[in-house]
């Protein structure tokens, strides 16, 4: 069991470190920030990460007493005990600036360096993510908080070049200090507008079901930390639904390169589809009931049948120029998931209606 201690454990990148180590198998946590009894736990910590500190205190003379000041009586009591654990220092890229949070930092860092113990230290870089705290020191939080409120962004300079780097990111490199493995951060490059749109367009897919390029790391990034700042009233989205005679239908996903998803509840008896496609290709998963598909190639006349139950997870693809229909062959509702290629265009459907049968 690695005994670990995490201090500024209630502060935003504390908050997310001790989050993983209580799901790391091995390992003891205690967190601990101001007020709490930070030297029991630092008599048996076998790996020390110092996350303490203050970006925006009241007086300019806490940076010093907290940031180097911490720092400094944290080393003096393990020289008194002859202790030297690992310790883990995030400290911030202003290190290397001439201001007064800038200064107290790089004081900690040198403190730290001249220690003698296993030391490393993480500049880190306009950090985002989860339980950051909107309105503080976070353009992203201020910017995907009052995005998720319907709220103006305010951009006033839109060409500044801002580097980011993301809170998971930080803790997998922590974590990994712990295992003896090299910690590195990378970071995103983006200006201020840029970081703006991406935030507006975010919240936009919520409403227009259309997901931006999940391929793109700070779009990921971005959309995960947006969606926590998500008011709780805000988080169901209802769907718009389609009914008739055959049932209903709801469009639930779209996506630019990677086509659509929506569900149907068809009643007994009912057939949808008698259609098919040029280029669009689709899949078809019935999740309840009984449904029976059925397609046939538009130069053909040999009909194939697939009989597709509720639970069994049967996922069928249906090729282009295939024309297909499926069937409620059961006797209450069937649910279906279907899979387009594409986000249905109404000025081009590539939807050409045909019978399976008896044309």
């Amino acid at each position: 069991m690695t005994s670990v201690l995490v201090t500024g454990a209630r502060g935003f990148l504390g908050r997310n470190l001790v989050a993983r180590l209580r799901m790391t198998a091995g390992v003891e946590v205690w967190g601990v920030d101001e007020g709490d009894d930070m030297w029991g736990p630092l008599r048996e910590a076998e790996v020390v990460y110092h996350l303490a500190g203050v970006n925006r205190p009241k007086e300019e003379g806490e940076f010093e007493r907290v940031n180097a000041g911490l720092t400094r009586a944290l080393v003096e009591k393990l020289e008194e005990w002859g202790r030297r654990p690992l310790v883990v220092f995030a400290s911030s890229i202003q290190a290397e600036l001439e201001n007064a949070y800038g200064r107290s930092k790089r004081a900690a860092e040198e403190v730290l360096a001249g220690w003698g113990g296993p030391v490393r230290v993480y500049r880190l870089k306009n950090l985002f993510g989860k339980f950051s705290r909107p309105n503080y020191n976070s353009v992203v939080a201020t910017f995907c908080h009052k995005a998720a409120r319907g709220e103006e962004l305010e951009v006033h300079d839109g060409g500044r070049e801002l580097e980011l780097s993301y809170v998971d990111d930080v803790v997998d490199a922590m974590v990994g200090e712990m295992r003896g493995e090299a910690g590195a951060v990378g970071s995103f490059r983006v200006t201020v507008g840029e970081l703006a749109e991406r935030i507006r367009a975010i919240a936009e897919s919520r409403k227009t079901l259309v997901v931006p390029d999940m391929g793109d790391r700070l779009t990921v990034c971005l959309r995960a930390t947006y969606l926590s700042y998500v008011p709780a009233a805000e988080r169901e989205v209802r769907l718009e639904v389609r009914r008739d005679e055959r049932g209903s239908l709801a469009e639930f996903l779209k996506t630019e390169g990677a086509g659509q998803i929506f569900v149907s509840r068809t009643a007994p008896g009912v057939t949808r589809g008698n259609h098919y496609h040029e280029t669009k290709t689709e899949k078809f998963f019935v999740v309840e009931g009984e449904g029976l598909l059925k397609m046939r190639r538009v130069d053909g006349e040999e009909v194939e049948e697939y009989r597709l139950s509720g639970g069994a997870y049967q996922v069928v693809d249906i090729p282009p120029g295939w024309t297909h229909s499926i069937t409620n062959v059961g006797e209450g509702e069937m649910v279906t998931l279907f899979w387009a290629s594409e986000i249905f265009d109404p000025g081009r459907p590539d939807t050409y209606f045909l019978a399976v049968e008896g044309a």
